[in-house]
C-alpha cells in the first residue's frame, strides 16, 4: 500500500481511502538497489535518516542522541537494508523535507510512502493525519470519533506513536485534550514536537501564529506551549506520536 503525502493526494475519507489504496505491484521507481536502501542526510534539526524499497519510502527518523541510535531506530522500522546513495525520487523527498524543518517549505507534499509495512489500522490513522494542514492542530479524541468513536482515543495514539514516517505523516499536529501538548515518540519528547509546530508557524484560534513576530529558524526556535483552535465547524484534520 503507498501513498502520497500533500493535502491534495490526500483522499477524501476513510472509506474512499480504503478503495483508492491498493497494493501497487510494480515498483514505482528504479534504483540501483532495487530491493531499496537507508541513507543519513542533514536538516536544520539535526541528522535524520530515510529508508526506501522499490515501492517508496518505508521509513524515516527525526534525529536521535546519536548517528547510532538513529540508524538503529530507523532500521526497527525498515528492517535491514545496505546503506546506500539515495535514488532521485528519495533524493527529492530528501529536499522537500529538509527544506520544511528549516521553515523554507510550508508543507511536503508529493513524497511517495509504502505503507504495506503498518496495520490496516495505522494506514486509517495516517491517511487522517495527511490531512491535517500545516500550522494546524487535531486532537486524538478528534481522529478517533472519525474513526468510530472516542473511545479510540488511546489506540490512535498508540498508532500515532508507531509513526514511521514522521514528520511527513504529521503526528505532530494532534493534541491531547484540552490544549495540552500530549506525547511525542521521538528524541526530545514534547518539546521535539513543540519546535516542529513552530517551524511551521502554528496557529491556535485567535492567538498570534507562533512565526508572526518574523522569522525564526529551526535550530534557534525555542519550545512554545500551544492553545487548541475552537473545534466547531472544522474540516477533519489529524497526526502524533506517543
Amino acid at each position: 500500500m503507498w501513498m502520497k503525502s500533500g493535502l491534495n493526494a490526500c483522499v477524501s475519507n476513510v472509506d474512499s481511502y480504503e478503495k483508492e489504496s491498493k497494493l501497487q505491484q510494480a515498483p514505482l521507481w528504479h534504483s540501483p538497489n532495487h530491493g531499496g536502501g537507508w541513507a543519513f542526510f542533514a536538516t536544520a534539526v539535526g541528522q535524520c535518516a530515510v529508508a526506501w524499497g522499490p515501492h517508496g519510502i518505508v521509513a524515516l527518523q527525526l534525529p536521535e542522541a546519536t548517528a547510532a541510535a538513529t540508524r538503529a531506530r530507523l532500521l526497527r522500522a525498515a528492517g535491514a537494508l545496505p546503506e546506500a546513495a539515495p535514488p532521485p525520487p528519495v533524493a527529492a523527498a530528501i529536499d522537500t523535507i529538509a527544506a520544511f524543518l528549516d521553515g523554507r517549505a510550508p508543507a511536503m507534499d508529493g513524497v511517495l510512502l509504502d505503507m504495506r509495512g503498518v496495520t490496516d489500522f495505522q494506514r486509517r490513522v495516517y491517511a487522517l493525519a495527511l490531512r491535517i494542514a500545516p500550522g494546524q492542530t487535531s486532537t486524538y479524541g478528534e481522529l478517533a470519533a472519525q474513526l468510530g468513536g472516542r473511545h479510540l482515543a488511546r489506540a490512535v495514539g498508540q498508532a500515532l506513536g508507531h509513526n514511521p514516517f514522521a514528520p511527513v505523516v504529521p503526528c505532530h499536529r494532534v493534541l491531547a485534550a484540552g490544549g495540552r501538548a500530549g506525547g511525542f515518540s521521538a528524541e526530545g519528547g514534547t518539546a521535539t514536537k513543540l519546535r516542529l509546530l513552530q517551524i511551521e508557524g502554528a496557529r491556535f484560534g485567535a492567538q498570534p501564529g507562533l512565526f508572526d513576530a518574523g522569522p525564526v529558524s529551526a535550530a534557534t526556535a525555542p519550545p512554545a506551549a500551544p492553545a487548541r483552535a475552537p473545534t466547531a465547524g472544522r474540516s477533519p484534520r489529524p497526526g502524533w506520536r506517543r
